[in-house]
C-alpha cells in the first residue's frame, strides 16, 4: 500500500529508540546509587563504592543514549546526507524508515525527486506507525514527495535499478537471522541504479553487511565509525556506517 499526503508546515516528532532500554539504564542507575547511599549509612563502604561506580556508569550511559536518540543521530545524518552532494532530483529509498527521521531529511534535499519509506511498523521505536510518519512528513513540509510502503526489506516490492540512493538507520539488525539480514542488504543493492549509493547505519553486523555487498559486486564498500553522537549508551553500542556504490 502506497500513501502520499499533502504538505504541512510544522516540525516532526520522532519518538525514542528502544524506550525500555533507556528507562532501564536510567532507573537502574538511580537504584544502584540510592542503594550505595544506604550502604554507606550502615558502614559498608566497599560494596557502596562498587554500587556507586556501577550506578554512575548506568546514568552516564542513559545520558548518552538519550542524546543519541533525541539529538545526536539527527546531526550525524544531516552531515552524512550533506556529504552525498545530492542534486535534488534523486529517487531515495529508506529501508526501515520508522517515524521518518532519515526519510524526511532525504526528502528535504530532493525537491525535484521523491523519497519512499519501507517499514513493517512493528519494532522498537516508540509510537512507530505509518500514520506518525505521514504526520511528520506533513509537519516537515515534504509530504508532496514522500510515499510509504508497508513491506519487508528482505523482499522489496520494487524493480531492479529503481533508486539513486538507499539509506537505512538502525533497522537491518531487527531481522533476527543472519541470512535474512544478508537478504535485506542484497535487496538494497538490487534496487539501486548503476552508480547509485547505499548508506546503512547500524550498531551490529556492519562488517558482515560489507562482506555481503562485496560478494554481490558492489564498489567502494567501506565501514566507518559514526562517533560518540551515535552511541546507544557507550562505545560498546557504537553505530557504524556501511557505504557502497552499485557499479
Amino acid at each position: 500500500m502506497i500513501v502520499v499526503e499533502p504538505r504541512g508546515n510544522a516540525h516532526g516528532r520522532y519518538g525514542v529508540d528502544a524506550p525500555a532500554v533507556l528507562a532501564g539504564l536510567a532507573l537502574g542507575g538511580v537504584a544502584e546509587t540510592a542503594l550505595a547511599a544506604v550502604l554507606v549509612a550502615v558502614g559498608w563502604a566497599v560494596p557502596a563504592v562498587v554500587l556507586l561506580i556501577g550506578g554512575g556508569m548506568m546514568i552516564i550511559g542513559a545520558a548518552l543514549f538519550a542524546h543519541t536518540t533525541l539529538r545526536g543521530k539527527f546531526r550525524v545524518w544531516d552531515a552524512e546526507l550533506d556529504r552525498l552532494g545530492l542534486t535534488g532530483s534523486e529517487r531515495v529509498l529508506d529501508m526501515g524508515c520508522g517515524r521518518g527521521l532519515v526519510l524526511l531529511k532525504a526528502a528535504a534535499r530532493v525537491p525535484g525527486g521523491d523519497a519512499t519509506g519501507v517499514d513493517l511498523w512493528t519494532h522498537d521505536q516508540s509510537g512507530n506507525s505509518g500514520e506518525a510518519t505521514l504526520a511528520n512528513a506533513r509537519a516537515e513540509g515534504v509530504a508532496d514527495r514522500v510515499a510509504l510502503v508497508t513491506a519487508d526489506m528482505r523482499g522489496l516490492p520494487f524493480p531492479d535499478a529503481t533508486f539513486d540512493l538507499v539509506v537505512s538507520s538502525l533497522a537491518v539488525h531487527n531481522i533476527v537471522d543472519a541470512e535474512g539480514r544478508a537478504d535485506a542488504v542484497r535487496e538494497a543493492l538490487r534496487v539501486l541504479k548503476p552508480g547509485g549509493r547505499l548508506r546503512v547505519a547500524d550498531f551490529r553486523n556492519a562488517g558482515r553487511y560489507a562482506d555481503v555487498l562485496r560478494e554481490c559486486g558492489a564498489a567502494d564498500v567501506h565501514v566507518y565509525d559514526l562517533g560518540w553522537r551515535f552511541w546507544y549508551g557507550g562505545p560498546h553500542a557504537k553505530t557504524s556506517m556501511v557505504a557502497a556504490t552499485r557499479p
